[in-house]
Protein backbone atom coordinates (compact mmCIF):
# COMPACT_ATOMS: atom_id res chain seq x y z
CA UNK A 1 0.00 0.00 0.00
CA UNK A 2 1.78 3.37 -0.84
CA UNK A 3 1.23 6.36 1.96
CA UNK A 4 3.74 8.51 3.24
CA UNK A 5 7.31 8.08 4.91
CA UNK A 6 7.53 11.88 5.19
CA UNK A 7 5.75 15.31 5.11
CA UNK A 8 6.98 18.60 6.18
CA UNK A 9 4.17 21.22 6.14
CA UNK A 10 4.64 24.93 6.06
CA UNK A 11 7.96 24.20 7.57
CA UNK A 12 10.67 27.20 8.37
CA UNK A 13 14.16 27.03 10.43
CA UNK A 14 15.33 30.02 11.68
CA UNK A 15 18.86 30.35 13.70
CA UNK A 16 19.77 33.88 15.00
CA UNK A 17 17.19 35.84 13.14
CA UNK A 18 18.29 33.65 9.81
CA UNK A 19 15.82 31.30 7.88
CA UNK A 20 17.85 28.43 6.73
CA UNK A 21 14.71 27.23 5.27
CA UNK A 22 11.55 29.04 4.05
CA UNK A 23 7.91 27.64 3.65
CA UNK A 24 8.61 24.30 3.01
CA UNK A 25 5.92 21.68 1.59
CA UNK A 26 7.01 18.23 0.90
CA UNK A 27 6.14 14.73 1.05
CA UNK A 28 8.09 11.73 0.37
CA UNK A 29 6.18 8.58 -0.03
CA UNK A 30 6.96 4.90 0.70
CA UNK A 31 7.81 3.90 -3.01
CA UNK A 32 9.78 6.69 -4.37
CA UNK A 33 13.67 7.83 -4.21
CA UNK A 34 14.45 11.42 -3.90
CA UNK A 35 16.68 13.44 -4.90
CA UNK A 36 17.36 17.00 -2.81
CA UNK A 37 19.89 19.29 -5.32
CA UNK A 38 21.14 22.32 -4.87
CA UNK A 39 24.34 24.77 -4.00
CA UNK A 40 26.21 24.89 -0.98
CA UNK A 41 23.75 26.90 2.13
CA UNK A 42 20.92 25.85 0.21
CA UNK A 43 19.45 24.11 3.00
CA UNK A 44 19.85 20.79 2.12
CA UNK A 45 21.69 19.83 4.89
CA UNK A 46 19.17 21.10 7.22
CA UNK A 47 16.41 19.45 5.59
CA UNK A 48 18.16 15.96 6.42
CA UNK A 49 18.59 17.23 10.20
CA UNK A 50 14.58 17.84 10.53
CA UNK A 51 13.60 14.42 8.03
CA UNK A 52 16.24 12.24 10.48
CA UNK A 53 14.73 14.42 13.48
CA UNK A 54 17.48 15.45 14.86
CA UNK A 55 16.13 19.18 14.39
CA UNK A 56 13.35 20.71 15.32
CA UNK A 57 11.45 23.37 13.26
CA UNK A 58 11.02 27.08 14.03
CA UNK A 59 6.99 26.59 13.10
CA UNK A 60 5.71 23.67 10.98
CA UNK A 61 4.95 19.91 11.17
CA UNK A 62 6.80 17.06 10.71
CA UNK A 63 5.61 13.93 9.78
CA UNK A 64 7.79 11.04 9.88
CA UNK A 65 6.56 7.60 9.19
CA UNK A 66 3.06 8.41 10.66
CA UNK A 67 4.45 9.92 14.18
CA UNK A 68 4.64 13.37 14.47
CA UNK A 69 7.92 15.39 15.64
CA UNK A 70 7.36 16.70 18.62
CA UNK A 71 5.23 14.14 20.01
CA UNK A 72 6.78 10.78 19.76
CA UNK A 73 9.67 9.32 21.14
CA UNK A 74 12.58 10.37 18.85
CA UNK A 75 14.60 7.83 19.94
CA UNK A 76 12.90 5.02 19.30
CA UNK A 77 11.49 6.33 15.87
CA UNK A 78 14.87 6.91 15.07
CA UNK A 79 15.48 2.80 14.58
CA UNK A 80 13.65 2.99 11.47
CA UNK A 81 15.47 5.60 9.60
CA UNK A 82 19.27 4.96 7.93
CA UNK A 83 20.88 7.88 8.38
CA UNK A 84 24.31 9.16 7.12
CA UNK A 85 25.89 12.69 6.90
CA UNK A 86 29.43 14.40 7.98
CA UNK A 87 27.50 15.76 11.12
CA UNK A 88 26.77 11.87 12.08
CA UNK A 89 30.69 10.95 11.51
CA UNK A 90 31.64 13.87 14.07
CA UNK A 91 29.57 12.12 16.97
CA UNK A 92 31.04 8.58 16.34
CA UNK A 93 33.67 7.77 18.83
CA UNK A 94 37.07 7.17 16.18
CA UNK A 95 38.69 4.67 18.53
CA UNK A 96 35.51 2.34 18.13
CA UNK A 97 36.52 -0.42 15.43
CA UNK A 98 34.67 -0.88 11.95
CA UNK A 99 32.16 -4.02 12.84
CA UNK A 100 30.98 -1.62 16.01
CA UNK A 101 30.19 1.38 14.17
CA UNK A 102 27.97 -0.42 11.87
CA UNK A 103 26.33 -2.93 14.43
CA UNK A 104 25.62 -0.19 16.70
CA UNK A 105 23.23 1.42 14.32
CA UNK A 106 20.66 -1.93 15.25
CA UNK A 107 19.55 0.21 18.26
CA UNK A 108 20.24 3.47 16.89
CA UNK A 109 22.72 3.85 19.15
CA UNK A 110 26.09 5.41 18.18
CA UNK A 111 28.66 3.00 20.13
CA UNK A 112 27.44 -0.42 20.94
CA UNK A 113 28.48 -0.74 25.10
CA UNK A 114 25.10 -0.17 26.01
CA UNK A 115 23.31 -3.37 23.85
CA UNK A 116 24.16 -6.64 23.37
CA UNK A 117 24.31 -8.58 19.57
CA UNK A 118 24.06 -12.14 18.42
CA UNK A 119 26.40 -13.89 16.33
CA UNK A 120 23.24 -13.04 13.47
CA UNK A 121 23.71 -9.40 14.57
CA UNK A 122 27.53 -9.53 13.86
CA UNK A 123 27.48 -11.40 10.80
CA UNK A 124 24.18 -9.03 8.90
CA UNK A 125 26.80 -6.18 9.91
CA UNK A 126 29.80 -8.29 8.23
CA UNK A 127 27.54 -8.94 5.06
CA UNK A 128 26.36 -5.01 5.11
CA UNK A 129 30.25 -4.25 4.72
CA UNK A 130 31.02 -6.86 2.48
CA UNK A 131 27.91 -5.30 0.16
CA UNK A 132 30.07 -1.33 0.35
CA UNK A 133 32.98 -3.06 -0.60
CA UNK A 134 35.10 -2.54 3.16
CA UNK A 135 35.15 -6.53 4.33
CA UNK A 136 38.98 -5.72 5.03
CA UNK A 137 38.49 -3.29 7.32
CA UNK A 138 36.20 -5.29 9.63
CA UNK A 139 38.64 -4.63 12.60
CA UNK A 140 40.50 -1.49 11.58
CA UNK A 141 39.76 1.18 14.35
CA UNK A 142 37.74 3.91 12.49
CA UNK A 143 39.65 6.51 12.88
CA UNK A 144 42.68 4.85 10.72
CA UNK A 145 40.19 4.62 7.53
CA UNK A 146 40.47 7.29 4.79
CA UNK A 147 37.80 9.53 3.74
CA UNK A 148 36.37 7.46 1.61
CA UNK A 149 36.57 4.22 3.28
CA UNK A 150 34.44 6.11 6.27
CA UNK A 151 31.99 6.69 3.66
CA UNK A 152 31.18 3.29 2.94
CA UNK A 153 31.67 2.32 6.26
CA UNK A 154 28.87 4.37 7.24
CA UNK A 155 26.69 3.51 4.40
CA UNK A 156 26.83 0.25 5.52
CA UNK A 157 26.14 1.44 8.92
CA UNK A 158 22.73 2.69 7.92
CA UNK A 159 20.95 -0.48 6.76
CA UNK A 160 21.78 -2.09 9.53
CA UNK A 161 18.27 -1.44 11.50
CA UNK A 162 16.36 -2.49 8.46
CA UNK A 163 15.19 1.44 7.68
CA UNK A 164 12.08 2.32 6.18
CA UNK A 165 13.38 5.69 5.27
CA UNK A 166 17.00 6.17 4.12
CA UNK A 167 18.69 9.23 3.87
CA UNK A 168 22.16 9.90 2.44
CA UNK A 169 23.61 13.26 3.01
CA UNK A 170 26.58 13.80 0.46
CA UNK A 171 27.30 10.00 0.16
CA UNK A 172 30.06 10.71 -2.30
CA UNK A 173 31.67 13.02 -0.59
CA UNK A 174 35.49 12.15 -0.12
CA UNK A 175 35.63 9.46 -2.72
CA UNK A 176 37.52 9.24 -5.67
CA UNK A 177 36.46 8.83 -9.38
CA UNK A 178 36.32 4.87 -9.03
CA UNK A 179 34.98 4.89 -5.83
CA UNK A 180 32.54 6.96 -6.67
CA UNK A 181 31.31 5.48 -9.52
CA UNK A 182 31.05 1.96 -7.77
CA UNK A 183 28.74 3.73 -5.08
CA UNK A 184 26.50 5.40 -7.67
CA UNK A 185 26.14 1.60 -9.25
CA UNK A 186 25.79 0.15 -5.75
CA UNK A 187 23.09 2.61 -5.11
CA UNK A 188 21.08 2.23 -8.01
CA UNK A 189 21.13 -1.30 -7.74
CA UNK A 190 19.94 -0.98 -4.28
CA UNK A 191 16.93 1.10 -4.12
CA UNK A 192 16.09 -0.81 -7.40
CA UNK A 193 15.00 -3.73 -5.55
CA UNK A 194 11.10 -4.30 -4.86
CA UNK A 195 11.88 -4.02 -0.98
CA UNK A 196 14.03 -1.03 -1.06
CA UNK A 197 13.49 1.81 1.53
CA UNK A 198 12.48 5.28 0.66
CA UNK A 199 15.50 6.90 -0.28
CA UNK A 200 16.90 10.56 0.01
CA UNK A 201 19.93 11.54 -1.17
CA UNK A 202 21.79 14.91 -1.23
CA UNK A 203 24.06 16.18 -3.62
CA UNK A 204 25.29 18.95 -5.50
CA UNK A 205 26.28 17.50 -8.89
CA UNK A 206 23.40 16.00 -11.59
CA UNK A 207 26.50 13.57 -11.91
CA UNK A 208 25.96 12.11 -9.15
CA UNK A 209 21.86 10.54 -9.65
CA UNK A 210 22.20 6.93 -9.76
CA UNK A 211 19.75 5.22 -12.02
CA UNK A 212 16.67 4.24 -10.34
CA UNK A 213 15.85 7.65 -9.03
CA UNK A 214 12.06 8.71 -9.06
CA UNK A 215 12.24 12.42 -7.74
CA UNK A 216 13.83 15.66 -7.47
CA UNK A 217 13.29 18.83 -5.05
CA UNK A 218 15.82 21.29 -6.26
CA UNK A 219 16.89 23.64 -2.76
CA UNK A 220 18.02 27.37 -3.36
CA UNK A 221 17.94 29.77 -0.28
CA UNK A 222 16.60 27.63 2.11
CA UNK A 223 13.42 27.08 -0.57
CA UNK A 224 11.94 25.16 -2.67
CA UNK A 225 12.47 25.69 -6.55
CA UNK A 226 10.76 22.87 -7.70
CA UNK A 227 10.03 19.41 -6.73
CA UNK A 228 8.09 16.61 -8.46
CA UNK A 229 8.90 13.39 -10.94
CA UNK A 230 12.70 13.43 -11.73
CA UNK A 231 12.21 13.57 -15.19
CA UNK A 232 9.95 16.68 -15.08
CA UNK A 233 11.34 18.70 -13.01
CA UNK A 234 15.47 18.51 -13.75
CA UNK A 235 15.33 20.89 -16.90
CA UNK A 236 17.89 23.16 -18.14
CA UNK A 237 15.74 26.52 -16.94
CA UNK A 238 15.06 24.74 -13.56
CA UNK A 239 19.02 24.05 -12.97
CA UNK A 240 19.78 27.13 -13.94
CA UNK A 241 17.49 29.00 -11.68
CA UNK A 242 18.64 26.81 -8.64
CA UNK A 243 22.64 27.27 -9.02
CA UNK A 244 21.96 30.76 -10.48
CA UNK A 245 23.94 29.77 -13.76
CA UNK A 246 23.22 29.29 -17.20
CA UNK A 247 23.75 25.80 -17.84
CA UNK A 248 23.02 22.61 -19.98
CA UNK A 249 21.49 19.27 -19.34
CA UNK A 250 22.01 16.41 -20.92
CA UNK A 251 20.71 12.39 -19.93
CA UNK A 252 22.61 9.71 -21.87
CA UNK A 253 22.80 6.13 -21.01
CA UNK A 254 21.13 6.20 -17.41
CA UNK A 255 22.84 9.57 -16.11
CA UNK A 256 23.02 13.14 -15.83
CA UNK A 257 25.62 15.89 -17.26
CA UNK A 258 25.35 19.44 -16.47
CA UNK A 259 28.03 22.43 -17.73
CA UNK A 260 27.72 25.95 -17.88
CA UNK A 261 26.76 27.16 -21.21
CA UNK A 262 29.66 27.74 -23.96
CA UNK A 263 30.31 31.58 -24.56
CA UNK A 264 31.49 32.31 -27.73
CA UNK A 265 35.04 31.74 -28.48
CA UNK A 266 37.66 34.31 -27.68
CA UNK A 267 39.59 35.90 -30.44
CA UNK A 268 43.50 37.35 -29.79
CA UNK A 269 45.25 39.42 -32.17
Amino acid sequence: MTQNVLQLSNVNVIREGKPLLQKINWQVRNDQHWIILGPNGSGKTTLCQLASLYLHPSNGNVDVLGERLGQTDVRELRKNIGFTSSALQTLLNPMLRVEDIVISAKDGALAPWWHSYTPKDRQKARGLLDLFGCTDLEQRFFKTLSSGEKQRVLLARTLMNDPALWILDEPMRGLDLGGREKLIERLGLLTSHTKAPSTILVTHHVEEIPEGFTHALLLANGQIVISGELAKVLTEDSISECFGLRLTLNYHDGRWRAQTKKKSSLRYS
